[in-house]
């Protein structure tokens, strides 16, 4: 009975009238028995998950050995912020209440604990930096992103040119698990005020690798990887030289990051990208269930586009009034320092941006196959 129904369920899940074009079956994509020209399977995409596991371990090591003695030798400082003092009542209202107390609390807790109201509001500051990620800490995760954006744009920009080989292979699952991994980590890294929208457009990440390589859709697939590789790891440059305190440098990879982005983003995607798998592919094999999804989840993406690089010209505006870059609007605030002192940050020009590791999702394309390497 239970063998049963699990194949009922799986032959439902896998209906072929859902995934695949009117005149193409799973038997067409099953390859060829003499190891000839071969094509993804569902099945390839379960190493990933070990390959995640690895890829967080990898990162710290690496953010341990590597990033934090590069941090220490540019002359970046391990040290937290300014503790608060220990105090029950504020600690408690602090956790419980509200980490940004109103003039009428202040109030009622400068009575109850017979302090200067500006006190109380220097305690809360104090208690708010002190959750804050000290900057050798941002620098190490700046550093393994930089090292990883760059690694993979380079690895995969090399299939842009050439006929699928089972090295495309590696490049999929890399991405796939790296994506599995910021899954894994985005609970303990630095916590930013994009969190939820980073949370949902990892999921929705890992669902159009995942699906666009069983589809066979790896053309077009690693097309949109190396289009979103290409600014990625420009930000996270800038990030590490502000770290770093040179901010020239910093102001200079930040606005060749933002002319990236939008080429990339609002020109290279809509008008090369989403009009082959919007126009050309309804034209070539028409539309069939798992297209529209696809293409719902690309434009969905191509939303989130506008919207990134609307802040990403403010942040750049800004940056043209002020004369250095000061902060990008999209993400990287942490949510426990969102109101730090208005003089430290006028002074340092912090400058805070999420890599959105994640910009990356993959597109459609028919009728892509595996050769085998040499």
């Amino acid at each position: 009975m239970a063998a049963a129904a699990a194949a009922a369920l799986r032959a439902w899940f896998w209906n072929e009238r859902f995934w695949l074009p009117h005149n193409v079956t799973w038997a067409d994509l099953a390859g060829e028995p003499d190891g000839g020209l071969q094509y993804p399977r569902a099945s390839h995409v379960l190493s990933a998950f070990p390959l995640a596991l690895g890829i967080f371990a990898v990162r710290l090591l690496f953010e341990r050995f590597i990033a934090k003695p590069c941090a220490i030798n540019l002359g970046i400082q391990d040290s937290g912020a300014h503790r608060a003092q220990p105090n029950a009542i504020l600690e408690k209202v602090f956790t419980s209440i509200t980490k940004s107390p109103d003039g009428k609390r202040l109030e009622g807790l400068s009575k109850q604990l017979d302090w200067d109201v500006r006190k109380i509001q220097r305690w809360f500051r104090h208690r708010r930096n002190q959750d804050k990620p000290t900057i050798i800490t941002k620098f190490c995760e700046s550093m393994w992103r930089f090292t990883f954006y760059l690694s993979i744009f380079l690895y995969g920009i090399r299939f842009l040119w050439t006929p699928l080989t089972s090295r495309l292979y590696y490049y999929y699952i890399l991405e796939l698990a790296f994506y599995w991994s910021l899954m894994f980590s985005q609970f303990t890294d630095i916590k930013r005020k994009d969190f939820l929208i980073m949370f949902v457009h990892h999921l929705a990440t890992i669902g159009l690798i995942t699906f666009s390589y069983m589809n066979n859709m790896v053309r077009v697939g690693t097309l949109v990887l190396c289009l979103h590789d290409a600014s990625d790891f420009l930000l996270e440059a800038a990030k590490l030289a502000n770290y770093a305190k040179y901010q020239r440098l910093c102001d200079a990879f930040f606005m060749l990051f933002g002319v990236v982005f939008i080429v990339t983003r609002l020109g290279i995607y809509p008008f090369w990208i989403l009009n082959t798998t919007l126009f050309e592919s309804w034209e070539l094999i028409g539309p069939y269930p798992s297209w529209w999804l696809f293409n719902g989840l690309l434009v969905t993406l191509q939303i989130l586009h506008v919207i990134w690089s609307y802040l990403i010209v403010r942040t750049a505006y800004k940056a043209l009034v002020r004369g250095k870059v000061s902060k990008d609007d999209r993400s990287d605030v942490e949510s426990s320092s969102e109101e730090e002192d208005v003089t430290s940050n006028s002074t340092k020009g912090v400058f805070s941006t999420s890599s959105n590791g994640s910009n990356r999702i993959n597109g459609h394309v028919a009728g892509g196959q595996w050769t085998e390497d040499e």
